[in-house]
């Protein structure tokens, strides 16, 4: 291959610590805007929250999480169900307006042999597609090309959630 394509944000997952200290996802009810900004939070609503995904599968990847610490969605209670599903639902059709997306990938991995790399707090994963968006890149370079950067995406993504924070 003559002209190798990088992605160097994929060394920083590859070789960060898994999950050894606090939970990333947790206190983020509590951050300060500017550290909610940090660490990619688009929106913060009643009972749940939606971040970008740092490690993303298409530009706009999000995920949305309960604040409280829980792994697995029989965890939920009734309540915290329909907060989290509400957000889910508000977060798809703002994302959709935001993006124009046409498409989009919805679920969540329970479990190593899930697809979880992050399994001790539940977060359902909100991916974008667009109709010719999955390339030869990932097939041939093993690389997703991303084509905005994250500071970008949350500038983007960020005022269309705004009437859902709280």
């Amino acid at each position: 291959m003559t002209n190798p394509l990088h992605a160097p944000w994929r060394m920083e997952y590859i070789l960060a610590p898994k999950q050894d200290g606090p939970c990333v996802f947790c206190g983020v009810r509590e951050a300060s805007a500017a550290e909610a900004r940090a660490r990619w939070v688009v929106c913060r609503a009643e009972r749940a929250f939606v971040v970008l995904n740092r490690y993303p599968y298409a530009a706009g990847h999000l995920m949305v999480l309960p604040y409280e610490h829980l792994g697995t969605i029989e965890d939920l209670d009734d309540d915290l169900n329909a907060a989290l599903f509400k957000l889910v639902r508000d977060s798809v059709e703002r994302l959709r307006q935001a993006v124009r997306c046409e498409g989009m990938n919805i679920g969540i991995n329970q479990g190593a042999c899930a697809g979880a790399s992050l399994r001790e707090h539940l977060h359902v994963q909100i991916v974008p597609r667009w109709e010719g968006d999955n390339n030869f890149m990932p097939v041939v370079a093993g690389t997703r090309v991303i084509p905005q950067a994250m500071d970008e995406t949350v500038a983007t993504l960020t005022p269309f959630f705004a009437d859902l924070d709280v």
